[in-house]
Protein backbone atom coordinates (compact mmCIF):
# COMPACT_ATOMS: atom_id res chain seq x y z
CA UNK A 1 0.00 0.00 0.00
CA UNK A 2 1.60 3.47 -1.09
CA UNK A 3 1.40 6.69 0.87
CA UNK A 4 -2.01 8.61 0.78
CA UNK A 5 0.26 11.17 -1.07
CA UNK A 6 1.59 9.19 -3.42
CA UNK A 7 -1.46 7.35 -4.26
CA UNK A 8 -3.12 10.88 -4.82
CA UNK A 9 -0.42 11.43 -7.60
CA UNK A 10 -0.87 7.88 -8.73
CA UNK A 11 -4.64 9.34 -9.03
CA UNK A 12 -3.98 12.55 -11.08
CA UNK A 13 -1.71 11.02 -13.12
CA UNK A 14 -3.93 7.86 -14.11
CA UNK A 15 -6.59 10.56 -15.28
CA UNK A 16 -4.43 11.79 -18.55
CA UNK A 17 -5.66 10.07 -21.52
CA UNK A 18 -4.10 6.62 -22.49
CA UNK A 19 -2.41 5.93 -19.29
CA UNK A 20 -3.67 3.20 -17.19
CA UNK A 21 -3.17 2.38 -13.36
CA UNK A 22 0.15 0.55 -13.95
CA UNK A 23 1.47 2.92 -16.08
CA UNK A 24 0.38 5.87 -13.41
CA UNK A 25 2.12 4.20 -10.84
CA UNK A 26 5.48 3.94 -13.20
CA UNK A 27 5.78 7.19 -13.79
CA UNK A 28 4.50 8.15 -10.06
CA UNK A 29 7.60 6.02 -8.60
CA UNK A 30 9.86 7.37 -11.76
CA UNK A 31 8.87 11.35 -10.23
CA UNK A 32 9.24 10.28 -6.53
CA UNK A 33 13.30 9.09 -7.41
CA UNK A 34 14.13 12.29 -9.39
CA UNK A 35 15.75 15.54 -7.53
CA UNK A 36 14.02 18.44 -6.20
CA UNK A 37 15.46 20.74 -8.97
CA UNK A 38 13.85 18.42 -11.62
CA UNK A 39 10.55 18.23 -9.96
CA UNK A 40 10.66 22.10 -9.64
CA UNK A 41 11.16 22.07 -13.51
CA UNK A 42 8.33 19.86 -13.96
CA UNK A 43 5.66 21.58 -11.78
CA UNK A 44 7.05 24.84 -13.45
CA UNK A 45 6.08 23.35 -16.94
CA UNK A 46 2.88 22.61 -15.35
CA UNK A 47 2.12 26.14 -13.93
CA UNK A 48 3.10 27.89 -17.11
CA UNK A 49 0.18 26.25 -18.57
CA UNK A 50 -2.47 29.12 -17.79
CA UNK A 51 0.02 31.35 -20.10
CA UNK A 52 -1.42 29.56 -23.07
CA UNK A 53 -3.85 31.14 -24.92
CA UNK A 54 -5.85 31.21 -28.46
CA UNK A 55 -4.23 32.59 -31.05
CA UNK A 56 -7.22 35.66 -32.14
CA UNK A 57 -6.84 34.65 -35.70
CA UNK A 58 -7.13 31.28 -36.17
CA UNK A 59 -7.70 29.72 -32.10
CA UNK A 60 -4.34 28.07 -32.58
CA UNK A 61 -2.23 27.43 -28.82
CA UNK A 62 0.32 30.85 -28.14
CA UNK A 63 1.53 32.90 -25.68
CA UNK A 64 0.64 36.12 -27.41
CA UNK A 65 -2.82 37.63 -29.36
CA UNK A 66 -1.67 35.74 -32.28
CA UNK A 67 0.54 32.41 -33.28
CA UNK A 68 3.77 32.51 -34.84
CA UNK A 69 2.16 31.51 -38.26
CA UNK A 70 -0.51 34.06 -38.46
CA UNK A 71 2.47 36.91 -37.74
CA UNK A 72 4.50 35.09 -40.33
CA UNK A 73 4.46 37.58 -43.08
CA UNK A 74 6.32 34.80 -45.36
CA UNK A 75 2.91 32.09 -45.39
CA UNK A 76 0.64 32.50 -47.95
CA UNK A 77 -2.71 34.27 -46.36
CA UNK A 78 -4.62 33.34 -49.64
CA UNK A 79 -4.65 29.44 -47.99
CA UNK A 80 -6.08 28.49 -44.97
CA UNK A 81 -6.41 25.19 -43.76
CA UNK A 82 -8.99 23.87 -41.93
CA UNK A 83 -8.13 21.72 -38.88
CA UNK A 84 -9.49 19.82 -35.94
CA UNK A 85 -6.96 20.78 -33.18
CA UNK A 86 -4.18 22.06 -32.85
CA UNK A 87 -2.20 19.38 -32.27
CA UNK A 88 -3.04 18.74 -36.31
CA UNK A 89 -1.18 21.79 -37.37
CA UNK A 90 2.13 20.18 -35.74
CA UNK A 91 1.90 17.23 -37.93
CA UNK A 92 1.12 19.32 -40.84
CA UNK A 93 4.25 21.60 -40.38
CA UNK A 94 6.33 18.05 -39.94
CA UNK A 95 5.37 17.67 -43.53
CA UNK A 96 6.84 20.85 -44.89
CA UNK A 97 4.73 21.15 -47.96
CA UNK A 98 2.07 23.35 -46.24
CA UNK A 99 2.64 27.27 -46.38
CA UNK A 100 -0.39 28.82 -45.84
CA UNK A 101 -2.42 29.80 -42.76
CA UNK A 102 -4.40 27.45 -40.40
CA UNK A 103 -7.92 27.82 -38.25
CA UNK A 104 -8.27 25.86 -36.02
CA UNK A 105 -12.05 24.20 -35.06
CA UNK A 106 -11.44 22.79 -31.84
CA UNK A 107 -13.62 20.01 -32.49
CA UNK A 108 -16.04 17.93 -35.40
CA UNK A 109 -19.43 18.53 -35.83
CA UNK A 110 -21.23 15.11 -34.08
CA UNK A 111 -24.86 15.09 -33.70
CA UNK A 112 -24.96 12.00 -31.82
CA UNK A 113 -22.72 13.87 -29.08
CA UNK A 114 -24.36 16.72 -29.46
CA UNK A 115 -21.87 18.58 -30.52
CA UNK A 116 -22.93 21.79 -33.13
CA UNK A 117 -21.74 24.79 -34.89
CA UNK A 118 -22.11 26.76 -31.44
CA UNK A 119 -19.62 24.22 -29.60
CA UNK A 120 -16.86 24.45 -32.43
CA UNK A 121 -14.74 27.66 -34.07
CA UNK A 122 -17.20 27.14 -36.91
CA UNK A 123 -18.93 30.67 -36.81
CA UNK A 124 -15.59 32.46 -36.57
CA UNK A 125 -14.35 30.63 -39.44
CA UNK A 126 -17.24 31.62 -41.45
CA UNK A 127 -16.46 35.09 -39.41
CA UNK A 128 -13.00 34.94 -41.08
CA UNK A 129 -14.46 34.38 -44.32
CA UNK A 130 -16.64 36.76 -44.65
CA UNK A 131 -14.48 39.43 -43.78
CA UNK A 132 -11.61 38.32 -46.20
CA UNK A 133 -13.44 37.15 -49.35
CA UNK A 134 -11.47 38.76 -51.67
CA UNK A 135 -8.46 38.08 -50.27
CA UNK A 136 -8.82 34.07 -49.54
CA UNK A 137 -8.16 32.28 -52.56
CA UNK A 138 -8.32 28.24 -51.61
CA UNK A 139 -9.83 26.27 -48.47
CA UNK A 140 -8.51 23.26 -47.80
CA UNK A 141 -10.27 20.99 -45.51
CA UNK A 142 -7.88 18.64 -43.48
CA UNK A 143 -9.93 17.27 -41.52
CA UNK A 144 -9.57 13.26 -40.51
CA UNK A 145 -12.11 11.28 -43.24
CA UNK A 146 -13.84 10.15 -40.09
CA UNK A 147 -17.87 10.22 -40.48
CA UNK A 148 -18.06 13.28 -38.03
CA UNK A 149 -14.77 14.65 -40.20
CA UNK A 150 -16.39 14.11 -43.29
CA UNK A 151 -19.71 15.49 -42.01
CA UNK A 152 -18.45 18.58 -40.99
CA UNK A 153 -16.24 18.82 -44.38
CA UNK A 154 -19.85 18.58 -46.36
CA UNK A 155 -21.42 21.10 -43.91
CA UNK A 156 -18.47 23.95 -44.55
CA UNK A 157 -18.11 23.16 -48.32
CA UNK A 158 -22.16 23.93 -48.58
CA UNK A 159 -21.46 26.92 -46.45
CA UNK A 160 -18.70 28.24 -48.75
CA UNK A 161 -20.61 27.87 -52.02
CA UNK A 162 -21.75 31.35 -52.46
CA UNK A 163 -17.96 32.83 -51.90
CA UNK A 164 -15.61 32.31 -55.45
CA UNK A 165 -13.16 30.51 -53.32
CA UNK A 166 -11.86 27.36 -54.20
CA UNK A 167 -12.07 24.29 -51.44
CA UNK A 168 -10.23 21.50 -51.47
CA UNK A 169 -9.35 18.54 -48.97
CA UNK A 170 -6.27 15.92 -48.88
CA UNK A 171 -5.77 13.58 -51.50
CA UNK A 172 -6.96 9.88 -49.80
CA UNK A 173 -5.81 6.38 -50.47
CA UNK A 174 -4.74 3.00 -49.05
CA UNK A 175 -1.33 3.71 -47.17
CA UNK A 176 2.03 2.35 -48.57
CA UNK A 177 2.91 -0.91 -46.88
CA UNK A 178 -0.22 -1.43 -45.26
CA UNK A 179 -1.99 -4.77 -45.65
CA UNK A 180 -5.21 -4.22 -46.94
CA UNK A 181 -7.22 -5.94 -44.84
CA UNK A 182 -6.32 -3.60 -42.05
CA UNK A 183 -7.79 -0.68 -44.64
CA UNK A 184 -10.61 1.07 -43.57
CA UNK A 185 -13.87 1.06 -45.09
CA UNK A 186 -13.70 4.76 -45.44
CA UNK A 187 -10.59 4.93 -46.63
CA UNK A 188 -10.91 1.75 -49.30
CA UNK A 189 -14.41 3.52 -50.65
CA UNK A 190 -11.97 6.08 -51.74
CA UNK A 191 -9.41 4.01 -53.16
CA UNK A 192 -11.76 1.84 -55.12
CA UNK A 193 -13.75 5.03 -56.68
CA UNK A 194 -10.50 7.11 -57.21
CA UNK A 195 -8.35 4.17 -58.87
CA UNK A 196 -5.98 5.15 -61.45
CA UNK A 197 -4.32 3.75 -64.57
CA UNK A 198 -1.44 1.87 -64.26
Amino acid sequence: MFPNKLQNLIKEIHKLPTIGTKTAEKIALYLLNQNQEEKSELIKSINELKDIKLCKACFNFCEKDYCDICLDKKRDSSVICIVAFPKNIQTIEASSKFNGKYHVLHGVLDTINGISEEDIKLKEFFNRIEKNKDKIKEIILGLSPTIEGEATMIYISKKLKKYDIKITRFARGIQVGLDIDYTDIITLQDAISKRTDI
